[in-house]
């Protein structure tokens, strides 16, 4: 889960500071979910929230860029451009049109992990997001020259995000070296020459495979009943066929790093940028089941708002760095990385940044964090969860994406007292375990002059 706290969470602080007994009862007592199973395979999760008459519908495939091959990467994605390009029943365009009249809003995401597709409608329409996404489940026709003018969509957006951000190709360029063979390598919108050698027969060949009930798991947050949308399910996803039994993506375990990985990104840019990562578990196939949760704590103590070290030492003290970051993932279906990032202010050197970040983790390994500091990131959290809660699409996101990696939406429900069960003393062990340097990968931007000429207006990249 990634623990940076938005500012206006900052604003809730003072609060739970005095009042963490309420705070951490409205965490807990939230509306149940309601599972359901259709004999297809399709799981259904459901969880009333009747503060607003609108419902998130959210349709989670369990595919990401993690399951795709060499050769394959960006496949995901691009079936996700394609998903909305028409059915025989609903030929191209017809589905935004419709969604659109009924004052509904609607997108979808890839991730390495799985694909997700969403409307927000309301409440007493839901019937209607329902029956076309049960549509293109399995009926989307995937015409040639959609996918030949799509395709270049995609390139056009890999070039803008990526290849022209240069922190973005530092970043891409970072995940590369850090994993050897674990698929996390691979960037979810694919290497570019893959995307050159892509077919339509490639993207025929994943929806087939992938596109099933028995892949797939339907979420519904809302003002809603829970009986009525099973019943909604049913009447529009039950008659479709279940795949053969989808086997499992093989195992593909990282191979141990055994010494400090560099690599140098020569790219455009203003200013030099810094990004330091470590091998650490997530709470899939963690050892010691709290560690991962340390783990998140520490990323907080680092950069959770504006008391944190890196804000309070590094960006306002030292006046080293205009940003300083770190972040963890521990939610993934593979282990992840613990990342650390900065960018010196103008006139200083980027030697100076890495210095001072590695100078933080030392301080974490040699001394325990204190009460004080642990109760303020505890806090956080709890404020974190009650902020992101008021949002159903968010409920939906949090049930959908665990469900989707083989956690299970109940993780979600116990993530505050594990966060609030962890001491110094684990956070201290888990800086000392996994923050060294025989599992560091260290990516450094050096920036190249910058060609004025280059346009600086964003494509329209809307679906």
């Amino acid at each position: 889960m990634n623990t940076k706290i938005t500012l206006a969470v900052s604003v809730l602080l003072a609060g739970f500071f005095t009042l963490p007994a309420v705070a951490i009862e409205r965490v807990k007592t939230e509306n149940p979910v309601y599972e359901y199973k259709l004999d297809n395979g399709l799981k259904i999760l459901v969880k009333q929230d009747k503060r607003a008459p609108i419902a998130v519908m959210q349709l989670w495939y369990k595919v990401g860029s993690s399951y795709e091959q060499n050769g394959l990467t960006g496949v995901s994605h691009v079936l996700e451009h394609m998903m909305f390009k028409g059915t025989q029943k609903h030929p191209d365009g017809e589905f935004n049109r419709i969604i659109n009249e009924n004052g509904a809003q609607d997108n979808a995401f890839t991730s390495k992990d799985y694909t997700a597709y969403y409307q927000v409608i309301a409440a007493d329409r839901l019937q209607v997001a329902m029956e076309l996404e049960a549509d293109r489940m399995r009926n989307l026709l995937l015409p040639p020259a959609e996918f030949k003018k799509e395709i270049e969509v995609v390139k056009e957006e890999r070039r803008w995000r990526t290849d022209d951000k240069p922190t973005s190709l530092t970043y891409e360029q970072f995940n590369a070296i850090a994993f050897m063979n674990s698929p996390y390598r691979n960037p979810v919108i694919g290497w570019m020459a893959d995307l050159n050698a892509m077919q339509v027969e490639d993207l025929r060949a994943w929806y087939e495979r992938w596109y099933a009930p028995n892949n797939a798991t339907l979420v519904v947050v809302g003002d809603v009943d829970p009986q009525k949308v099973r019943d909604l399910a049913q009447q529009y996803y039950g008659a479709i066929k279940p795949t053969e039994v989808i086997p499992p993506p093989k195992p593909q375990q990282e191979v141990a790093q055994t010494g400090v990985r560099h690599i140098k990104v020569k790219a455009p840019a203003e200013l030099p940028y810094l990004m330091m990562g470590y091998k650490a578990p997530g709470l899939l196939g963690a050892k010691e089941a709290w560690e991962p949760y340390a783990l998140d704590v520490l990323a907080s103590i680092l950069d959770g708002g504006n008391s944190s070290r890196f804000a309070k030492d590094l960006v306002r003290g030292k006046a080293i760095a205009s940003e300083a970051s770190a972040w963890y993932s521990n939610d993934g279906r593979l282990p992840d990385l613990f990342v650390l990032s900065g960018m010196p202010t103008k006139g200083e050197k980027l030697e100076t940044v890495k210095t001072a970040l590695l100078e933080q983790v030392t301080k974490l390994q040699q001394q325990p964090v204190s009460a004080e500091e642990l109760e303020r990131v505890k806090a956080q959290v709890i404020a974190g969860e009650i902020y992101q809660r008021d949002s159903q699409r968010h409920q939906a996101t949090l049930l959908g994406s665990y469900e989707s990696v083989g956690l299970g939406y109940a993780v979600a429900d116990a993530y505050v007292d594990n966060i609030l069960a962890i001491t110094s003393e684990q956070v201290q062990a888990v800086a000392k375990k996994y923050l060294v340097e025989d599992g560091l990968t260290i990516a450094e931007l050096d920036p190249q002059p910058i060609d004025p000429n280059k346009p600086k207006i964003a494509p329209n990249f809307v679906r």
